[in-house]
């Protein structure tokens, strides 16, 4: 590839990236749609065609090695070279005031005079590199073989919960150390939430192997996490994964999470551009083409990254750290960029524009250049400014934008389109429930899943309604639900009285459909509380005593990490230790409550709780009140 162009991502070679992989393969379609420029999309990008993919064998195995190992530490750097070469074929700028250096592998390293202040993380990753050891190195097969005899006794006689719990984070693996001894969460990265029968039959074969202990969340990042998997299998898991096209790399601490994408994508009447084919770009990039990108494997703190794709905002662009909004200007398609958004226990904000807009051919380099900056001048000390947002607040938005602009192939960035293709007027859609396609005859089915959790069988079940009705596609939302596209219209009473769909509902309360819970204190060591059942049953209980005139958004996150974004909730509750009601000693389970955070292109985060510190156990009375006098109940 030409170094002035500065990346192998063409506009083709974007289209190309839907592939085997949880969507169907695609084709690039041309022609204009007749609509207005704010409402709809100038052209489709792609289209769906052929059969279902991503099956075994649709993909080369990887055999007995893993695709991210290299032979030996002599040949380490050659490997590196070849998927960077591949995936992220971009200049290599010289910029000497930068925080990090490129070593001799390709890994970077945080420079000696940047070493303070630091935090644990920053130390850990500087004593031993987990993506150079457990990945490229192929550590984690050592671990797994160390510790599959006895886990405990390994644990102990090694004496060192960075290598346990922190390292393997980097291969997508986390010990539950408070909930769950001994058992490891598998966090995946499933781009746009895009993932077929095969691939989820064979997710639900994992979990059902560890019987009691597995089961599956779906995630606020339309992503799956795997419970209960040990470590001696996971050497084994991730070669299953990598030959059925799924990834787990770098899904942890400090490194790029879940593309984020339309869950609609491909098949909605009102979309504005097909998000498929620039989130996959997103993943080869990040993950080197499923073998690891040395070059970004070593963050100040994590990224997330997302691309809209209709009017609705169903990716939560303003929490992001970097946001591609559709955009027209001087008649080509492309996309405004905002940056910045993130949630933390500290602090909220929502992402801002960088008054700069790039071709469609150009997202992977801009997600490269934002992202190689705050790699390059991110803070290193406390955990809780290490986040984009305190860099652009340190550097300046201008002068951050101009950092930016400099790592282009270009050298430069357009400023942003006066317009882009976002209707502000139209009311956010609800996916939920049986929707027309814009394929006639076509319809997809969503169902509510309160809290993302999901046992093997579901998954399973998912699998085959996916094959027996639709075309083997199954989406994943950022609330946690699941969607099944491509359902013939004369098969949609039939699909409806499945098991699956009679448990979780496509046609649920106001309430359970728009519920959103993190982990909670059974699997998570940071919640204060128990949140998947607390907010099915209040949210049930809701639903039973108030008539609900409209929907209302409920999120519940166990601590102020806000894993579930209460700051976007019309009512969000947020886990802490209150006072015992009783006037007895000791703390209880209790919430701080948000109200009044919205979401959609006019959204709002509501930083901080209106009402602090009530206990669980006297919660109803309050949310009863809160539903009457602030939402019409």
């Amino acid at each position: 590839m030409d170094a002035a162009r500065g990346t192998a991502t063409t506009a083709t070679t974007v289209r190309r990236a839907v592939r085997a992989r949880g969507g169907r393969a695609v084709r690039e379609t041309r022609g204009a749609r007749a609509r207005d420029a704010r409402r709809g999309t100038p052209r489709a990008v792609v289209e769906p065609e052929g059969a279902s993919a991503g099956d075994a064998s649709a993909s080369a195995s990887a055999g007995d090695a893993l695709k991210w190992q290299a032979e030996d530490a002599a040949s380490l750097r050659a490997h590196n070279e070849e998927a960077i070469a591949k995936y992220a074929n971009f200049p290599e700028l010289d910029k000497p005031d930068a925080h990090v250096a490129r070593d001799a592998d390709g890994y970077y390293v945080v420079k000696e005079e940047w070493r303070k202040p630091t935090n644990p993380f920053e130390k850990l990753k500087l004593a031993k590199d987990p993506m150079r050891e457990l990945i490229g190195m192929n550590g984690i097969e050592e671990m797994a073989k160390a510790s599959a005899a006895d886990f405990k006794a390994w644990d102990e006689a090694l004496n060192d919960p960075d290598e346990t719990d922190q390292r393997p984070k980097w291969a997508g693996l986390f010990h539950r150390r408070k909930g769950h001894y001994g058992r490891y969460m598998m966090r995946l990265k499933l781009p746009n939430g895009l993932i077929n029968s095969t691939q989820m039959r064979y997710l639900a074969s994992v979990i059902k192997k560890y019987g009691e202990d597995g089961c599956c969340d779906i995630t606020t990042r339309q992503n799956i996490q795997l419970r209960g998997v040990e470590l001696k299998d996971a050497p084994e898991i991730l070669r299953k994964l990598e030959e059925l096209g799924m990834c787990s790399l770098q899904s942890g601490l400090d490194n790029v999470r879940n593309a984020t994408g339309n869950p609609l994508a491909g098949f909605d009447p009102q979309e504005i551009v097909d998000t498929r084919p620039y989130t996959l770009a997103i993943q080869d990039y990040v993950t080197g083409g499923g073998r690891g990108n040395p070059a970004i494997a070593n963050l100040g703190r994590k990224w997330n990254v997302c691309v809209v794709g209709s009017s609705d905002f169903f990716e939560h662009p303003d929490i992001n750290d970097l946001a591609f909004i559709p955009a027209m200007k001087d008649g080509k398609f492309g996309f405004n960029m905002i940056v910045g958004g993130f949630i933390s226990s500290q602090r909220a904000a929502e992402s801002v524009s960088l008054d700069a807009w790039i071709p469609e051919n150009e997202l992977v380099a801009a997600t490269h250049a934002v992202l190689t900056t705050f790699r390059d001048y991110g803070h290193r000390g406390n955990r809780q400014k290490c986040r984009m947002m305190w860099l652009i607040d340190e550097m300046g938005l201008e002068t951050f934008r101009t950092e930016v602009a400099s790592r282009m192939p270009t050298g430069d960035l357009a400023r942003g389109a006066e317009v882009d293709l976002i209707d502000r007027e139209s009311p956010r859609r609800s996916y939920i429930g049986v929707h027309a396609q814009k394929q006639e005859g076509l319809s997809w089915v969503a169902a509510a899943v309160p809290g993302g959790r999901m046992q093997p069988e579901d998954l399973a079940e998912m699998a085959d309604l996916a094959d027996k009705y639709g075309e083997g596609e199954i989406r994943l939302t950022v609330e946690q639900n699941f969607i099944i596209p491509h359902v013939p219209n004369d098969k949609i009473d039939a699909i409806l009285q499945e098991r699956l769909f009679q448990e979780y509902t496509p046609f649920p309360g106001k309430l359970v459909s728009n519920m959103v819970a993190c982990t909670g204190n059974q699997f998570c060591g940071f919640a204060q509380i128990e949140t998947k059942r607390q907010a099915l049953e209040m949210a049930e209980h809701l639903e039973s005593c108030l008539e609900l005139s409209k929907d209302v958004r409920m999120i519940w996150t166990g601590c102020p990490n806000s894993c579930a974004p209460v700051q976007v909730a019309d009512i969000g509750l947020m886990g802490a230790q209150v006072k015992n009601p009783t006037g007895e000693k000791g703390m209880v389970p209790g919430v701080n409550i948000f109200i009044g955070g919205t979401v959609g292109p006019n959204g709002h985060l509501k930083e901080a709780p209106e009402i602090a510190k009530v206990p669980c156990s006297e919660l109803k009375p309050v949310l009863e009140q809160i539903m009457i006098e602030r939402f019409g109940a």
